[in-house]
Order: structure tokens, then C-alpha cells, then sequence
């Protein structure tokens, strides 16, 4: 028997998932009554003092090493904004969310939460089990718990700023991934600041260079990963938008902060085990440990996804359903890369691959406008729709 589907059951569909997701509601920061930005705001400014106070009596006598990492990272995050912001391409979030979490992992995470945490942490096992201990083991059984916590601190503070915007795992993925990055670029630039005051000053720029190579290299699978997996397990975990998969959540939480605990322990270890051998043991370590760690985040990325595309799915499906684009043309739209390359190649011909691009790209266009209407008929949607129909002619 052949279940007959309405138009109108379609057009509750649509209005189902731009309520669940989220899509196009409008976000402010700059809330009065809200105790989450009254948070924010205090966060941010004590981290900008901290910030300066930590830096404000070296860069005197450090101040290449300490321009040199700083320009260095800056442009280091350039790419990484650029490969972050191509992920925002389902239910997509307003930037200033995204704004909102790099300053946060920047200032607040760093200056303000995981500094003094992580020097209160190593002081108390100090005492418990000896400095030898600490050389050791100290970064890999502290940073886990401080630093992820504090990186995720910025999610939930979005959550209560946004309550209607931050919706799934995915959301929480690409939050964690902006507050890791801000972390992990502040940290960075801590670090080629103290190669110039370890060096006493000689070779200011060598030194921070060799930094930035070095973390720059690490930096691909270690703060804004580890942060994006722990960010997406933690909305499994709170059961954020309707998800019952506490135990994924869990998981992906423990994976997160075990990853981040073997990479330090590793190279916390690395000098103790020398040359040789033992260097090259670590090295290998090191490099399993970044297979395993973007194997995590594929894993990740691959659990969060159906429900984002769903979402743009019921969105979409009533224009479907109408005529302005075909089946096979939404599922291009909502699905998957292999979905999209079997899409193009169903197409004959550059000229025809160029129009199939361009339709596709014009489909998340209309699907953004009925998010911002929420359903509704508005000048926008209408020339969306148009754009549409014009390029599908071979315009």
C-alpha cells in the first residue's frame, strides 16, 4: 500500500525541523537580562587583562620573539578560518556565534581559566608524587580535564546566549572547533614568546620560528580537534535537541580528553627517552596518535551529520514536491560528498557539470532564505526561487 504524502503534511515537516534546528533565528549578543553575557563580557575583560599583565614586563627585552609567534599564528589561523567556515554549510550558524568562541578560547579559556588551573593542578601532584612525576606525567593527567573544560566553557555559555540556535552535536562540533582554535593560537603564541625568554633574548626570531614550525605542524590534530569532539560528545551528553545518545556523548568525551592526554604525555616524555630508539618510538607515537585522533573526528563528523541533513531535507522537500528542482537534484543538495559526485557525474559534459554546480549551490541559497522567513513567502524567497528555476533552464 502506498502512503500519499500532502502538501500540507510536507509544509509541517519543514516547519518541524526550522523549529528543532533553529535555522534562522535571529542571535544577539548584547543581552541586558541575561546572566550568560553578563559572564562573557566579565570573561573577556579579565582575559584581556591577563593577557596584558602576563606579557606587559618582557616585551621590552622579548618583544621580537613575541611579534614574531603573534604574526606568525595570526596567519596560521587564516586557513583554519576558511576550512572551519566551509563546515557551516548545513543548518548554519550566524558568525558572530563563531566570533564569540575564538575570543572566549583566546582570552577567557587560556589567560583566565587553564593557566592558573593547570599551574594549581601540577603544584598539588607536585607535592603528592615529586617533581619526576610532574616532568612526566603531570601535562597528560592535567590539561585533559582543565583545558577541555575550560574550552568548553564558550559552548556553554552560547547555549545559554542562544538557546534556540545551538541545537545539535554538529553546532557543538563547530563551536568547539572555534574555541579550540582560539586556545590553541594563544597558546601557541605563549610559546614562541617563552623560546625567546628561554634563549635570554639571543636569536629572538630563530627561536620563535622554530616554535611556530613545530606547533604548527602539531597544531592539526591537537586543540581545535580535540575541542570540536568534545564539544559535539558534550550535546550527545545533555541530550541536546531532542538526541537520547548520552552514552556517544560519553564516549566521545572520554576519546577527547584520553587523545589529548597521550599527546602530552608524549611530549612531555619525548626528552627523557633521547635519541635513538626512544626518540623514534615517540615520534611514531605521536604520529598514531594524529591518525587515531582525525580517524576520532571523521567518526565524529560522520554521527552528526543525518541529523543536520534531515533537517535541510524537510526544509527543502516542499519546493521539491512542487516542481522547482528534481529528487535527484536534493538529494545532491542534503546529502553527502558521494552523494554530490554522483550527482555530477550523471551530468554529460562540462558545460552541464558548471549549470548542476550552480543549481546545487542555488538550492542551500533558497534553503537560507526560507530559514531567515521560517517558512514564509518573502521577496528574498521568491528571488531565490527564481534563481533557481533560471539556472535549471540554462541560464
Amino acid at each position: 500500500m502506498t502512503t500519499v504524502i500532502t502538501g500540507r503534511e510536507l509544509e509541517e515537516a519543514r516547519a518541524a525541523a526550522l523549529d528543532a534546528s533553529g535555522w534562522g533565528t535571529p542571535f544577539r549578543i548584547v543581552q541586558w537580562r541575561n546572566a550568560c553575557f553578563w559572564v562573557l563580557v566579565l570573561g573577556l575583560l579579565a582575559g584581556a587583562e591577563q593577557l596584558v599583565e602576563f606579557y606587559r614586563r618582557g616585551v621590552g627585552a622579548y618583544g621580537t620573539g613575541l611579534a614574531v609567534g603573534a604574526i606568525a599564528f595570526g596567519l596560521y589561523t587564516v586557513p583554519w578560518v576558511f576550512l572551519l567556515r566551509r563546515h557551516n554549510r548545513y543548518t548554519s550558524l550566524p558568525v558572530r556565534l563563531f566570533v564569540v568562541a575564538f575570543a572566549w578560547g583566546v582570552l577567557a579559556a587560556t589567560f583566565v581559566m587553564a593557566l592558573h588551573a593547570n599551574s594549581a593542578a601540577i603544584s598539588l601532584e607536585g607535592k603528592l608524587f615529586g617533581h619526576g612525576w610532574i616532568g612526566d606525567w603531570g601535562p597528560g593527567l592535567t590539561a585533559p580535564f582543565t583545558e577541555e573544560s575550560a574550552k568548553a566553557t564558550a559552548l556553554v555559555l552560547l547555549i545559554g546566549l542562544a538557546p534556540r540556535l545551538v541545537r545539535s552535536p554538529y553546532h557543538g562540533l563547530l563551536i568547539g572547533a572555534f574555541a579550540g582554535l582560539g586556545f590553541q593560537i594563544a597558546e601557541d603564541v605563549l610559546y614562541a614568546y617563552n623560546s625567546a625568554v628561554e634563549s635570554f633574548g639571543a636569536d629572538q626570531t630563530g627561536a620563535a620560528l622554530l616554535v611556530v614550525v613545530g606547533r604548527s605542524v602539531t597544531g592539526l590534530t591537537t586543540h581545535a580537534l580535540f575541542s570540536a569532539v568534545y564539544c559535539a560528545g558534550l550535546m550527545w551528553l545533555i541530550g541536546r535537541g531532542g538526541s537520547a545518545h548520552r552514552l556517544r556523548g560519553l564516549l566521545l568525551v572520554a576519546g577527547a580528553m584520553l587523545g589529548h592526554g597521550l599527546v602530552d604525555c608524549l611530549v612531555s616524555m619525548g626528552p627523557a627517552l633521547g635519541g635513538g630508539l626512544g626518540g623514534l618510538a615517540a615520534l611514531g607515537g605521536l604520529v598514531l596518535l594524529s591518525i587515531a585522533s582525525l580517524l576520532l573526528l571523521r567518526l565524529t563528523f560522520k554521527l552528526a551529520l543525518p541529523q543536520e541533513r534531515r533537517w535541510l531535507r524537510d526544509i527543502l522537500t516542499p519546493e521539491a514536491a512542487a516542481g522547482l528542482f528534481t529528487e535527484a537534484e536534493l538529494t545532491a543538495a542534503t546529502g553527502s560528498r558521494r552523494d554530490r559526485r554522483a550527482f555530477r557525474r550523471s551530468l554529460h559534459g562540462s558545460y552541464q557539470r558548471g549549470i548542476g554546480k550552480r543549481v546545487l549551490a542555488a538550492v542551500r541559497r533558497l534553503a537560507r532564505q526560507l530559514a531567515l522567513a521560517q517558512g514564509g513567502s518573502t521577496d528574498e524567497v521568491a528571488r531565490a526561487r527564481e534563481e533557481v528555476f533560471r539556472l535549471r533552464a540554462g541560464g
